[in-house]
């Protein structure tokens, strides 16, 4: 289904990911007939670790009808559901939040071009960024439940498939990668030590009274468009219903970087409780409540956001450590594995001590 209900179109075309420009035109033959494909540009974008994305247009690529095709990363059905994808990108069309989807294919997706330009990492911390960052999701979890379906948190039956997924692919050995080398001598946690973490994690996690609400689940700075004072999320890939306070705290997470990962470049406290404060006047609002924050509601999301993204890190761990193993794009998995598995042992004991006070009445 698109987001008019109507059946979304699937082309039988298959990209060649080393030369995809003769695809990508056998595609637009279908969605811009009037294009002449001699007027046709491409242009590859290289924020992604995870699929190729090609932008595509006559003229400018910030002119109207410009398309995004996104070719998928090999192996990447093994931990993506891309039958839910689309129905997440459908979702968040509906409702004004993402852009529209044109059509899927063999190997990706075609959708609309998001006007702007992607964040740099340093601008999640500017005050006029983050607000509107903040704001934005709040909009967004105030989406209520598709009718008829229970908002079940993705969370742990995403942990458990990406751990399974180690086991059953790697042979339960996640440390010995072809052509990878642990820096500084570290080593990944066996397959017993992360399973083990996934068990202490749920018991604990379970217990934190986070609402389940609709999460984009990777909101990195790539996913997130800048454009005359508004932003936009894109990319649903991981998109779903899950805990209120692991989008958030997996949001933070990102502030760290991708290519190279730095924690000193955490969110502080200040930003934390602004930006905290900023997003719970956004939800309020738009789950018709009236916008007033409370210095304990802010405190109590903050504990929360905090222990769930000790989740975050350890999925993303999970995630990169597959990714090294399958992914044909030219970035250091394992390397990554190791920072976001690192910071979690790091800061798991400080977090999952925190107290969170009573919710309010």
């Amino acid at each position: 289904m698109d987001g008019s209900g109507n059946q979304l179109l699937h082309l039988d075309v298959q990209v060649d990911e080393r030369g995809p420009r003769g695809g990508i035109l056998d595609l637009l033959r279908r969605l811009r007939p009037h294009w002449k494909a001699q007027d046709i540009k491409m242009k590859t974008f290289t924020e992604g670790i995870t699929n190729q994305l090609i932008g595509c247009y006559v003229g400018s690529l910030q002119d109207p009808g410009s398309v995004l095709v996104r070719l998928y990363g090999r192996m990447t059905e093994l931990y993506v559901d891309r039958r839910r994808e689309l129905q997440m990108f459908q979702l968040f069309q509906a409702h004004g939040c993402g852009p529209a989807i044109y059509c899927s294919f063999r190997n990706g997706i075609c959708y609309e071009f998001t006007r702007g330009t992607v964040l740099e990492d340093e601008l999640l911390r500017e005050p006029s960024i983050y607000r509107l960052i903040a704001a934005e999701l709040g909009r967004i979890h105030a989406i209520p439940p598709e009718q008829g379906r229970p908002a079940e948190p993705v969370l742990w039956a995403k942990l458990a498939q990406f751990l399974g997924l180690v086991r059953t692919e790697l042979g339960g050995e996640p440390g010995r990668q072809q052509g990878s080398d642990s820096p500084a001598g570290l080593q990944l946690p066996s397959w017993e030590t992360l399973s083990s973490e996934v068990e202490s994690l749920q018991r604990h996690l379970s217990q934190v009274d986070s609402p389940t609400v609709l999460c984009h689940n990777d909101l990195l700075t790539k996913n997130i468009i800048h454009h005359q004072g508004t932003v936009k999320f894109i990319d649903y890939e991981y998109a779903d219903y899950n805990y209120q306070a692991f989008d958030i705290g997996n949001h933070f997470n990102e502030f760290a970087g991708v290519t190279d990962v730095d924690y000193s470049r955490y969110p502080t406290f200040d930003l934390q409780r602004d930006w905290l404060t900023v997003y719970l006047q956004s939800y309020k609002t738009s789950r018709g409540r009236e916008a007033v924050v409370t210095e304990t509601e802010v405190e109590r999301l903050h504990v929360q956001v905090c222990k769930f993204s000790l989740a975050s890190n350890f999925l993303w761990g999970l995630w990169a450590i597959l990714q090294s193993r399958y992914s044909s794009i030219d970035f250091d998995f394992q390397r990554y594995a190791l920072a976001r598995l690192n910071y979690y042992f790091e800061k798991k004991e400080e977090y999952l001590g925190l107290e969170v006070g009573p919710p309010k009445p």
